[in-house]
């Protein structure tokens, strides 16, 4: 485990958390790979959990079943920025955490307490490894408030909840926008009224709102924070300027 005293002098956390469909994920391996950090996908985690439930006929929807499972799937994610990868027992289900029935029953999957505190640990193994390297952006929901508060930059990225639909609805291959804002919109119910690790801005956050913006304007600018932050101005400038 990496310690403050050994780890290199130009090591980062860039904690991204945010709702749905507001381009955190494109943002962070964007980001990623423009400075050489690791890249890790939290979401996905939880989405390969919510898999292996389903697929091991564990009722979703029953907090205690799925309490009682979370220690037994093996997750392993690969932090690649350019080749993100996850496995679910040695199988690549990359594809599979994408679909219908994943997207349905992860919100429930996640408000699971046993879940998260498993997922918890493997997300903070992942982040301490990268420390012994250039460092990692990690994207989720609670990032910034709960896996790691000691992040050197927190993001918390937005957009309009019509942006939001319409970039995931593109996403999957042109499904109805409507449709899809109304899933956004309910998941961020969920994700927000939970009562472990809600969705929220993390004390010291940035805000982000990607609307009216382009991925390589957003991308330029947390890499212009991120320089920010390795040049040790005050945070209140920082988030400012």
């Amino acid at each position: 485990m990496s310690t403050p005293e050994n780890r290199p002098a130009r090591s980062i956390v860039i904690a991204v958390d945010g709702t749905s469909g507001s381009g955190k994920s494109s943002t962070s391996r964007g980001v990623a790979a423009r400075l050489g950090l690791r890249y890790l996908d939290t979401g996905a985690m939880f989405r390969a959990m919510t898999w292996w439930m389903l697929t091991h006929g564990i009722d979703v929807h029953d907090p205690a079943a799925v309490a009682a499972a979370a220690e037994r799937p093996r997750i392993e994610s690969g932090t690649d920025p350019l080749a993100p990868t996850i496995t679910l027992d040695g199988v690549d289900v990359a594809t599979q955490i994408r679909s219908a029935e994943v997207n349905a029953g992860v919100s429930p999957v996640s408000a699971v307490p046993e879940v998260r505190a498993r997922l918890l640990q493997l997300q903070r193994a992942v982040i301490e490894q990268a420390l012994d390297g250039a460092g990692i952006v990690v994207e989720g929901r609670d990032i910034g408030s709960v896996v790691w508060p000691q992040a050197e930059l927190k993001l918390y990225v937005t957009a309009d909840p019509a942006a939001r639909a319409a970039r995931r609805a593109e996403e999957e291959g042109g499904t109805d926008a409507a449709a899809v804002q109304a899933s956004l919109e309910a998941r961020d119910r969920i994700d927000s009224g939970r009562t472990t690790a809600p969705l929220v801005a993390a004390d010291g956050a940035v805000h982000l709102d990607t609307t009216p913006f382009t991925l390589d304007q957003v991308i330029a600018h947390v890499v212009a924070l991120v320089d920010q932050v390795r040049t040790a101005q005050p945070f209140a400038e920082r988030a400012t300027s």
